[in-house]
């Protein structure tokens, strides 16, 4: 994890290891017995772990998530490598389903030129650990009428930071549908519901076979897209993305604080782009024409962030608790502003000594402030 998570590699990192693991052990551990399902699988764990500290509660409910993609360079001559326009690199996308507990739930490398809102839906349903979110938020890239309607029928609420929101039309429910206030957004479009009733069935099953893992929602995203009007199954999508999405416009419009909370949970996701950046401190590049490979390497840098993520957390833990059994009053408002996206406590450089001896204590899960006052009495 962590000579392919920094981007170190075997080599480097088996010279700082005082000779206690080889180059070979390394490489072949990496490149033969690490599947990028096990990387997940590896991570889920340390996110189940991380979900039942007291601290993690403190900070989200895990009922939210952001997905938000940033721009990792690669060789040119491969699969997945294009120009970044926005980023302006070049390489592939590491698209990355964040928590509201500042967690990464499932990553994933993509190509950039392919539309995010493609693989929203992917992350969610690839997500294993005990923190199943329901709401979804993203950027512009995070959204298409397509993917409001299928968020929907699975049961998410994509709720995306769109740009120039203004500027997209509003359907009425009907013709004769009229507001006293906010009449001047909407236009004379109006809802197709015949459209819908009639492929309302069809819809249905289409999102069964992707929750039940018959039909991967990547596919079906990318034959929905604007290059298939003439597809029956695209316009009922699109008409129903337009009942969502024009739902989805009014709420933000309406409510300040889901806006904030947009904001806020969006600009986590890039908080953990910066500090998973951060921890790959070995390069800048994936030196690979393997799409596997590459896939390994966001996965691993995610596995070592979460990690990194986990540990900080429980450093915060200990403080916290240190500091209300010396008579000091930990105010909860506070604690929770404390970010786990830690770096000043970590030394990247230096030997790697690798002591498999289990600790002697077991970590501070649980924040001991004023008994019974946090959390109520009787919580495991």
């Amino acid at each position: 994890m962590f000579a392919n998570g920094t981007l170190l590699g075997a080599a480097q990192v088996a010279r700082h290891m005082r000779g206690q693991v080889s180059v070979h052990e390394l490489a072949t551990t990496g490149n033969k017995h690490a599947a990028p399902n096990r990387i997940h699988a590896a991570s889920v764990d340390v996110i189940n772990a991380f979900a039942r500290l007291d601290v993690a509660g403190m900070w989200g409910d895990g009922n939210v998530v952001a997905a938000d993609g940033t721009q990792i360079e690669t060789w040119e001559n491969n699969l997945l490598a294009e120009s970044h326009i926005r980023s302006g690199g070049y390489g592939g996308i590491a698209y990355r389903h964040i928590s509201d507990t500042y967690i990464a739930l499932f990553s994933h490398f993509i190509p950039c030129g392919v539309w995010e809102a493609v693989y929203i839906i992917e992350g969610l349903l690839q997500n294993d650990s005990d923190i199943a979110p329901d709401t979804i938020h993203a950027d512009t890239q995070g959204q298409s009428l397509p993917v409001f309607g299928l968020a929907a029928l699975l049961g998410f609420d994509l709720l995306p930071r769109i740009r120039n929101w203004k500027d997209l039309n509003f359907y009425r429910p009907g013709a004769d549908a009229r507001y006293e206030h906010i009449d001047s957004l909407f236009g004379d479009n109006v809802i197709d519901w015949r459209l819908i009733e009639t492929h309302w069935s069809d819809l249905l099953r289409t999102a069964i076979s992707i929750r039940e893992g018959r039909l991967s929602s990547v596919t079906l995203l990318r034959r929905l897209g604007n290059n298939s009007r003439k597809n029956r199954l695209y316009r009922a999508f699109r008409e129903l993305g337009r009942v969502i999405r024009t739902i989805t416009l009014s709420r933000y419009l309406s409510d300040p604080s889901l806006r904030e909370q947009i904001t806020a949970i969006t600009n986590r996701a890039e908080a953990f782009h910066g500090f998973s950046d951060w921890l790959m401190f070995g390069g800048k590049l994936i030196g690979s024409n393997d799409p596997e490979h590459q896939e390994k390497i966001i996965k691993f840098n995610e596995l070592l962030a979460n990690c990194v993520i986990y540990s900080n957390a429980c450093d915060i833990t200990a403080a916290a608790n240190a500091l209300a059994a010396e008579g000091h009053p930990v105010d909860l408002d506070d604690l929770a502003t404390v970010s786990p996206y830690i770096t000043h406590t970590i030394r990247r450089f230096g030997d790697f000594a690798l002591d498999l001896t289990p600790p002697d204590e077991e970590p501070d899960t649980r924040l001991d402030l004023v008994p019974s006052a946090l959390f109520p009495t009787g919580r495991v």
